[in-house]
Parts: C-alpha cells; sequence; structure tokens
C-alpha cells in the first residue's frame, strides 16, 4: 500500500524521508539539526554569528524546535540552564566560532556540578584554518574537557558521515541519560548561507551505556541502621519531588532519625532542622558530640552550610553514606558507602528492611530548635531595616505555589536562617555558587515555568549580569528583588577580609542603581529604603502588569553585618 508521508515525533516528511521548509544545505548542519529533532531537543538559544549560520537558519526554520536569540554567549548559556533547569530536558546553545564559545563556560560548569542537561553546539572553522592567523579562530576541540561528559568533534567531510553519526549521537544519549553538559563542534567551510527546501532525516545509531553500577546489599545497611539510636539524614540542592517528600515524612516518624533540610532541598517537615547555622552556631564541644551521628546519609546536589561541613568533618561519623545515580561525594572526608542509585528508590526498597528505634536523639534536638526559632521571632520583631529584617519581610510576601529564585553570595547565606513556605520550589546555582548567571538562570527559568517567578539577589550578583534584562523572553510576571546594600555584603560577614588593607577590593563599594537599567529594557521600577517602604511597595508587587518589574530595596552598609552577627550573639 503506498504512503503519502511517513511521521517522525509529529513532524511531517515527504516519502524520501525529508522535512519541507528552508534548511542548510550543508550535510553537517543537517545532522546536527535532525539529531536534536529526533532526540527530542525542542528549544534552542542561539547567539548571533556568520560560522554558525547553517546551524542557525535550520534552527530557526525547524517547525517543533523553539529557537530563541541571546546576544550575549554567557546569559545564553545561562538561561538555557534556568529552561533546562525546569523542564529537566536537555536545551541547545548554539554559537559563532572563537571567543563567543569561551563565554559559555561558566554555565557549562554550573551544568557539570548541578547535573542539568546542556547540549552546547559550537560552530568552528575548519582544521586547517586553525592556528595560521585567520581570524576569530581559536582551539576549540575539547575546550571544556574538564567540566563535559562528552566532546563531539565532528569533521565536515562526507568520508566521515558515518563516524559524525555515531558522535552526535553519544553526545546527545549521554546528555539525556546522565544529565550534564557535552559538547558539539561542528566545523564549517564557506559558503555559509546557501539553503536547499528540504531536511533529510538521518539514523542515529543507539549508544550503549558501559558504565556498571555498584550492586547493593540493602540486608548489611539496614544490620548497622537498625543498630544505630543516631542517624542523621542530610539533604543538599533536590528538584521538588512528591515521591521523595513522602518517603522522608516516614522517615521523620522514626525518634531514631534527624532530617537536616536546605532551603534548595525542596523538602518540608515539621520534624526537619531547616535552618541548620541557626541550629548549630553556638554549640560548644559537648553539644557537638552529642549531635554527631552514627549514620550519616546524604543525597542531592551542593551544601549551602558551612558550618555542617566543618562540623561533620570535624565530628565525624562512623558510617556516611551517599547516595547519587553518577558519582560519589566524599564531603565529609569519611565516605563509607556509595549508593549509587536514585534517592527515591533507595528509601523505598530500604524501608521494607529496617525498624524503628527507640531514641531521644531527634526529640532533644527538635526542642532544641524550637528553643531557636522563638529567639529568631523575638530579634525580628524588634530588628531595624537591614538585609536580615528585609528577608522576613519578602518571604511573608511571596504568593504560595511561586517559584523562588535565588541568587549566590549572602542572599542564599540569609535565606537559609529562614522558614521557606512549603508551597514554593526554590531554586539556586549551587554547583559552582558563582554570582556571575544568577539573573539570566531565574529568567530562563520564568520562562520555562508556568508558575510565577520571584527572583531574590544581591547588588553586585545583579550587575555583574545585567546584560540578562537584554532578552526579549522574559515573562511579564516575573519579579526581581534586588537588596542593594552598595557592595559585597557578604565580606563584612566572613571572617578575614576585615582583617586586611584591601577592604575595597573584597566589597567593591558602589554608588550603582537599577533605575536606568529598568528604563532601557523596559522594566517597572519600584525603590524602598525602609521597612515601612519595603511593606508598602511589596504590596501590589506580585499583581499582573504590562512588564516586569524590578524592586530595589537598600539597606544600610555599615549596619548589616552588625545586625547579623548581634542576631547570632541573642540566639545563643
Amino acid at each position: 500500500m503506498k504512503k503519502d508521508k511517513v511521521h517522525f515525533s509529529g513532524t511531517s516528511f515527504s516519502p524520501s524521508g525529508k522535512l519541507k521548509g528552508a534548511f542548510p544545505k550543508k550535510e553537517l548542519a543537517q545532522i546536527v539539526i535532525s539529531a536534536c529533532h529526533q532526540f527530542k531537543i525542542d528549544t534552542v538559544v542561539i547567539s548571533p554569528g556568520s560560522r554558525n549560520a547553517p546551524l542557525t537558519v535550520g534552527f530557526s526554520n525547524h517547525p517543533e524546535i523553539e529557537a530563541l536569540s541571546v546576544v550575549d554567549e554567557r546569559c545564553a548559556a545561562f538561561f538555557a540552564l534556568g529552561i533546562a533547569q525546569q523542564t529537566q530536558k536537555p536545551v541547545a546553545i548554539v554559537c559563532t566560532s572563537g571567543s563567543a564559545l569561551l563565554n559559555y563556560y561558566p554555565a557549562i560548569a554550573e551544568a557539570f556540578y548541578s547535573n542539568i542537561p546542556l547540549v552546547v553546539i559550537s560552530a568552528d572553522r575548519p582544521k586547517h584554518l586553525i592556528d595560521i592567523g585567520d581570524g576569530q579562530t581559536i582551539r576549540q576541540e575539547n575546550v571544556f574537557e574538564n567540566h563535559i561528559l562528552f566532546s563531539a568533534n565532528l569533521i565536515e567531510d562526507s568520508k566521515f558521515k558515518t563516524q559524525n553519526l555515531e558522535l552526535i549521537s553519544e553526545a546527545l544519549q549521554i546528555s539525556v541519560s546522565q544529565k550534564g553538559p557535552v559538547h558539539i563542534n561542528v566545523p564549517f567551510d564557506e559558503p555559509l548561507y546557501e539553503t536547499v527546501k528540504e531536511l533529510q532525516r538521518f539514523s542515529f545509531p543507539n549508544v550503549t551505556s558501559s558504565a556498571v553500577e555498584k550492586s547493593l546489599d540493602y540486608n548489611k545497611l539496614a544490620k548497622i541502621w537498625n543498630a544505630s539510636t543516631k542517624k542523621m539524614i542530610l539533604v543538599g540542592v533536590n528538584y521538588p519531588d512528591k515521591d521523595l517528600q513522602k518517603l522522608m515524612d516516614d522517615y521523620a516518624d522514626d525518634n531514631s532519625v534527624l532530617i537536616f533540610t536546605e532551603t534548595t532541598s525542596n523538602l518540608h517537615h515539621k520534624k526537619a532542622i531547616n535552618s541548620i547555622d541557626q541550629l548549630i552556631f553556638s554549640l560548644d564541644e559537648n553539644q557537638f558530640e552529642a549531635l554527631k551521628p552514627e549514620v550519616l546519609i546524604t543525597f542531592g546536589g551542593m551544601i549551602v552550610s558551612k558550618k555542617i561541613k566543618q562540623f561533620l568533618r570535624k565530628y565525624q561519623p562512623k558510617h556516611h553514606w551517599n547516595i547519587d545515580a553518577k558519582k560519589a561525594v566524599d564531603t565529609f572526608f569519611c565516605l563509607s558507602e556509595f549508593i549509587q542509585t536514585n534517592p527515591v528508590d533507595f528509601f523505598f526498597n530500604f524501608s521494607k528492611c529496617i525498624s524503628e528505634k527507640e531514641s531521644e536523639y531527634q526529640q532533644k534536638w527538635l526542642q532544641f530548635r524550637d528553643e531557636k526559632r522563638v529567639k529568631h521571632q523575638q530579634y525580628l520583631s524588634k530588628s531595624v531595616h537591614s538585609d536580615f529584617k528585609v528577608f522576613e519581610q519578602i518571604l511573608e510576601s511571596v504568593p504560595n505555589h511561586s517559584q523562588l529564585q535565588i541568587s549566590n553570595s549572602s542572599i542564599i547565606r540569609y535565606a537559609q536562617l529562614f522558614t521557606i513556605k512549603d508551597t514554593l520550589r526554590v531554586f539556586c546555582n549551587r554547583g559552582t555558587s558563582g554570582i556571575d548567571g544568577s539573573t539570566s538562570t531565574a529568567i530562563g527559568a520564568a520562562f520555562a515555568s508556568k508558575k510565577q517567578t520571584i527572583f531574590i539577589t544581591g547588588d553586585l550578583s545583579f550587575f555583574y549580569d545585567s546584560n540578562a534584562l537584554w532578552n526579549k523572553n522574559i515573562p511579564k510576571n516575573f519579579r526581581i528583588i534586588l537588596i542593594n546594600n552598595s557592595g559585597g555584603g557578604i565580606f563584612k560577614i566572613i571572617p578575614g577580609p576585615k582583617s586586611t588593607n584591601a577592604t575595597k577590593y573584597f566589597e567593591t563599594p558602589h554608588c550603582l542603581t537599577a533605575e536606568h537599567l529598568c528604563k532601557m529594557y523596559e522594566f517597572d521600577y519600584l525603590k524602598a529604603y525602609s521597612t515601612e517602604t519595603v511593606t508598602a511597595q511589596l504590596k501590589g508587587f506580585y499583581e499582573t502588569s504590562q512588564k516586569p518589574k524590578i524592586l530595589e530595596i537598600f539597606t544600610p552598609s555599615e549596619e548589616n553585618d552588625l545586625i547579623l552577627k548581634e542576631y547570632f550573639k541573642l540566639i545563643q
């Protein structure tokens, strides 16, 4: 029976297996575009250039791929990372040759350490033009080798077609299965702008994973667990997961289990310790010994709290089990068991082998936590306008069921001191903990999410990534709360910088405001200078508007650190 068309993934092909439209003439570009489509990559962020013209033409004309344009490559990469963070699917970024590619590196490193699938596609000169003085040319092959899961260096020659198909297939399968960044380097010789009316469909080979998962002896672990009266579960960065939440609810019912969560854990329970530094800041040696677990289970991404890392490195548990599907993380230098699986599978299967243990461990420390919470509220009730007080106002105002993006440095640390509403989804670039792309990531997340996104940031992080606002894809309901304390406030909090004569180089004091940026990028601009004006400006801030909004809150640079230090002193 004769068929007029064959269908693949919802796209209409001609009988020859070719997609109709306007596509690059170059076969190598067609291979890349066809591969992305067949591997279900439906979003591509393109930065302008000439060498990547074949890719730009192909992706922008593909009916099932959304092509987005962001000029600044560093912002483009973090924007794409924010989209992938939300969708949990690979997003491709496409750039021209030369230094453009290097601007992707910060986001690639973040994706590498945060397990976010990012497909880097760089146009390049052919090999015979490298290192001969040709313009806009650098050594692009394997340039990210220390922070990439796979590098596919393609060759623009029909003799290497099979090899190219295999390389790109392996790259994309790895990005999907291992959730991380891959790099596809695509050399093009001129001419670059020739087009044809059809996109070919290619056959890409399946790649069999060579990874060998470590076998797991649940009975052996259960024997250790059931004999212990002090067990601690510490959760780092974690994507919201209802199944995992339910399992943690069950484990929290065991009196011998103490669960530590962070702002970025996206796990909540009335029996969890959710403000770690608040609890352990003033403990003495005897209390640290009492808190020291016999068994420590960790999972999730990076831990924000430096104090919990210092504590567990000095007071090491006898057993530390790290759960991760990809690699072991020995944060506390005492790892005894790498559990190579995902947390939901482990805790579900493990629960069948364990029993609850009578212990005062949980009750004792929850009582201690509650005492700290009372002091926390007492201090806030008397606190004056400052970074600390502003965080209370902001977190109380954020609408339920919103997405909260938080920048790094002092901002995420302040957030750690407060209880976050359990209806919020919270994210922060903790893979590398950099300030460089926080705004761009938040915008990408806002673009991908159906929920309203609120981004809380500090002034250095905001101004450093101000090109993030040069993006036509910003939703109207996106909100930025900019806490401007006129410099790097973190360097007044951490010990060390003030003991030197170079504080201005650490803190980088400035008199910048976001007002003119808002005019240039068409954001509504609001500002506040006091507790009263913050309250007033937050009213209606999240309501529907024709433009995204920025609320810039100015806080006293010389008082913020003193207020925070007094807080820790009074909650002892």
